[in-house]
């Protein structure tokens, strides 16, 4: 089975891994001063506000310092598994829900169990659901939240107006696999061809398309965060069993191929681009810029790159109410971990403990940048986001609802993500049918019966 030997730099680069020994890790220690601790992070739109973060820590902490460095989401993670290998790794990293399982399994990040007990964090002040993302398939606790993200549909304002569908329309709406709801007639109205005629007007040309009314970035890979995930669940599907830690996945369940089914025939109907034409290295907000999209789906961390299109009035618009009877959005959220292999244990301790802490997180939501995790100080980023021009409310209303899931987690996400996205991109390509999941789907559960 070939699927079952594809492996992904991040796992083939841990596979080697033992626990590190403290005395053979340095991390240039040698070469900085005693409390200066090193972090990482990815975004360089969160860099001066974690900056400023550093600086409000040392002032508090004077025995502390922080150096901050900030590479790209790519670079990233294989710098970090460098690290991890070489014992070079920083102190304190920003982490991903999807990665920090496999890091924990292999030893190494810190669990800091003894810490917020020995401290007395309230873990309280957190959104709900996202300190308990951080606590691992074996109990132990790998860091504090920093901030959360829903999804919702950008909308090009201009293209709703001149199709004459009103606001009150595209947050009403509503999705099933058979039909597609009200959500696939608001998209056909806003596909127009290249004579002008729409998606659901008489003579419409599919092949020559200058408008879509959807776009999107990806086939969805093994996650489906921003391309299909609220579809598949608001049609009454999970990804697995013990959600988020999953034990068994279900891409061969009929409510998920059903869905991507659908999805798919969005393509055959005209009203999405091809595969191809999607990944054409034109990226999803790039293409929404140049107009030739109406509607695409991203993540509340996005709201800064489509800012800068400033040709385009561009609005939020709820998520479809599905089968089940609402709208549902995946809910994940970022932390900051300790690497296992710090000598500066204690000083980690206090920058992560500071980062997740009301006085850090009233810093970050001032930017405008993300949602903060802890929940008093979310009104600050709805007001810096409101002074931006946005109307955060459709990101926000599935959260408070509870009417979220969690991004799927496991020790082996690398490998199930090298059976899907293949499987998905073939079926997106039209080079296998949705059925074929089934088959992808066997050997995701391979895979973790092998490594049970």
């Amino acid at each position: 089975m070939t699927n079952l030997s594809r492996r992904t730099l991040l796992k083939a680069g841990l596979a080697a891994l033992a626990v590190p020994s403290l005395a053979a890790c340095n991390n240039g220690a040698a070469a900085r001063g005693e409390g200066e601790v090193i972090y990482w992070l990815w975004d360089s739109a969160q860099l001066p506000m974690y900056t400023e973060c550093a600086k409000v820590f040392q002032q508090q902490n004077p025995q502390y310092s922080v150096r901050i460095e900030q590479y790209g989401w790519g670079d990233y993670w294989s710098k970090l598994v460098t690290g991890f290998i070489s014992d070079t790794a920083p102190d304190v990293f920003t982490s991903h829900s999807a990665k920090y399982p496999l890091f924990a399994d292999k030893g190494q990040v810190l669990a800091i169990d003894d810490f917020v007990a020995q401290d007395n964090v309230d873990l309280g002040i957190y959104q709900k659901g996202l300190a308990e993302r951080w606590i691992g398939a074996d109990g132990k606790r790998y860091g504090l939240p920093k901030d959360f993200d829903s999804e919702v549909y950008f909308y090009n304002s201009a293209f709703t107006e001149a199709a004459g569908i009103s606001v009150e329309q595209l947050n009403s709406m509503t999705w099933n696999p058979q039909d597609g709801g009200t959500f696939e007639q608001i998209v056909r109205r806003l596909t127009v061809d290249a004579k002008g005629r729409r998606g659901d007007q008489p003579g419409f040309d599919k092949t020559k398309i200058k408008v879509y009314g959807l776009g999107y970035g990806d086939a969805g890979g093994s996650d489906g965060q921003t391309s299909w995930s609220w579809y598949a669940a608001s049609n009454g599907w999970k990804y697995s069993e013990g959600e988020p830690w999953g034990t068994k996945f279900f891409y061969g369940d009929p409510k998920f191929t059903d869905t991507i089914g659908w999805w798919r025939g969005l393509i055959t109907k005209g009203y999405m681009p091809t595969y191809a034409q999607a990944k054409s290295g034109v990226d999803v907000t790039t293409s929404f810029g140049a107009g030739k999209y109406a509607i695409t789906p991203n993540g509340s961390w996005m709201l800064g790159t489509y800012k800068t299109l400033k040709q385009v009035p561009t609005k939020l618009a709820r998520l479809p109410v599905g089968p089940i009877g609402k709208r549902v959005s995946m809910m994940n959220g970022l932390a900051d971990t300790i690497w296992a292999g710090t000598t500066r244990r204690e000083a980690s301790w206090a920058w992560v403990k500071f980062l997740g802490s009301q006085a850090a997180q009233d810093i970050v939501a001032k930017a405008g940048v993300v949602f903060p995790a802890v929940s008093a100080s979310l009104p600050a980023a709805k007001a810096k986001f409101a002074a931006d021009g946005w109307d955060v409310t459709p990101f926000l209303e599935t959260v408070e609802a509870g009417d979220v899931f969690a991004y799927p987690a496991n020790p082996n996400a690398a490998d199930v993500t090298a059976v899907m996205t293949p499987a998905m991109d073939a079926v997106m390509s039209f080079e296998a049918e949705p059925s074929s999941l089934a088959d992808a789907n066997d050997d995701v559960n391979q895979i973790l019966a092998a490594s049970a």
